[in-house]
């Protein structure tokens, strides 16, 4: 299953959803290879450094920029799950990767910059589905307020409606000081101690699973 992760914008945490998808799927006995296709390397760093401290389960990493698409169909054969990480913008490795995935993850944080890219997201998408009909989009709303009284999360997700081509998930990733903790440990928060955060991927893990 290829399930590639992307948005129009940077910031709404890509590599935050990809490195903790990739933990926790591992964690369930799944053969899990990441992906970077974006120039920052984010992924890359911090697949070095969970090498580099000898954290398990393995995750497996390749770099690859350009057209992804025979990447990604030869990593299919030979993976359970490969995750994809691509830059925040229209570039040709999420348009490739498009049109080779399963599964698409629309990240979009609860503001309307982020909800203002959705109609060219939308156009895409489309674009996308031409090629690949079999192609399942599916919006995520990330670093959502953790105040009870805010209303961004059932605003966003009432915006998010609007774009049929893109169905909302259930799960919400909210902001919290766990995710930016684990990133530079090479490690999910699946092996963290934040209890909500934690919960919140297991629940994205088997939200993607399930389809």
């Amino acid at each position: 299953m290829i399930i590639v992760v992307g948005s129009q914008k940077g910031g709404p945490g890509k590599t935050t959803i990809v490195t903790n998808l990739a933990v926790a799927l591992a964690a369930q006995g799944k053969d899990v290879v990441a992906v970077d296709g974006d120039p920052q390397r984010s992924l890359s760093r911090w697949h070095a450094d969970r090498i580099e401290a000898g954290h398990s389960p393995a995750v497996a990493a390749v770099e690859k920029l350009g057209n992804l698409y025979s990447t990604l169909t030869d990593l299919d054969g030979r993976y359970d799950v490969v995750l994809v990480d691509v830059a925040g913008n229209d570039s040709k490795e999420m348009r490739t990767a498009m049109t080779a995935a399963h599964q698409m993850i629309v990240t979009v944080r609860p503001s309307q910059l982020d909800l203002d890219t959705l109609p060219h997201m939308s156009e895409l998408i489309e674009q996308a589905q031409d090629l690949n009909p079999e192609l399942v989009v599916r919006g995520l709303i990330t670093q959502a307020p953790t105040n009870p009284n805010g209303s961004e999360k059932t605003d966003a997700g009432e915006y998010l409606a609007d774009y049929p081509l893109i169905v909302p998930m259930e799960t919400v990733v909210y902001e919290r000081k766990a995710y930016r903790d684990v990133i530079g440990e090479g490690r999910g928060v699946v092996e963290w101690t934040n209890p909500k955060a934690r919960a919140e991927i297991q629940e994205l893990a088997g939200e993607v699973t399930a389809s």
